[in-house]
């Protein structure tokens, strides 16, 4: 009897700039060590010197970028990779686009509130996107929808503790729900 051969799994870590999506992501790839992409690699120069002057971006702007990352997360399933890749995604069409053609991914959706999410930003250095595009990036915001394969996860710990709950609640989930996508979550 032929077993049947292991679907991928993507994790898209996703939330406002300052969450806190990279440190998880990284600190998940380093206990995996699955392909990582920084989805804001994949913005053009145009994008980032937009964001740089404090102009969020339209969905102009974002389309083709979206359209990098879900070739970039193509390009991983084919070749039969798990990976990570950070990325705002935050209204359900782009995390739509995402998703279209890509069984393996799944949503993490990092949680925190305002005040704590402005502290890191304040605190950022080196980074494009000003503290000024913070409230554009929570009004564009949409939660995660029931139907749409993700969890969300609080921010409040370490990016360590909070890699290691994602990767526990994943564990759990393909425990409980092997036949799912990806060990997806029930909804």
């Amino acid at each position: 009897m032929r077993q049947a051969a292991r679907m991928t799994r993507t994790l898209v870590v996703m939330g406002v700039s300052g969450v806190g999506k990279t440190s998880v992501a990284v600190e998940i790839v380093t206990r995996t060590g699955w392909t990582f992409i920084e989805g804001d690699d994949l913005h053009t120069d145009a994008n980032r010197a937009k964001m740089a002057a404090g102009t969020p971006l339209d969905d102009e702007d974002r389309w083709p970028w979206l359209c990098r990352i879900a070739a970039w997360i193509g390009e991983q399933e084919a070749a039969g990779r798990d990976a990570v890749v950070t990325c705002s995604a935050l209204r359900r069409s782009y995390r739509d686009l995402l998703c279209d053609g890509h069984p393996s991914v799944l949503f993490v959706h990092l949680l925190a509130p305002r005040a704590l999410i402005q502290t890191r930003i304040d605190n950022r250095r080196g980074h494009y996107m000003p503290p000024s595009l913070l409230g554009s990036q929570l009004a564009t915001l949409e939660d995660l929808d029931p139907d749409e394969p993700g969890i969300g996860v609080d921010t409040d710990g370490s990016p360590a503790d909070i890699a290691q709950d994602v990767l526990t609640r994943l564990a759990d989930a393909d425990r409980t729900n092997p036949d799912a996508p990806s060990g997806r979550p029930a909804p």
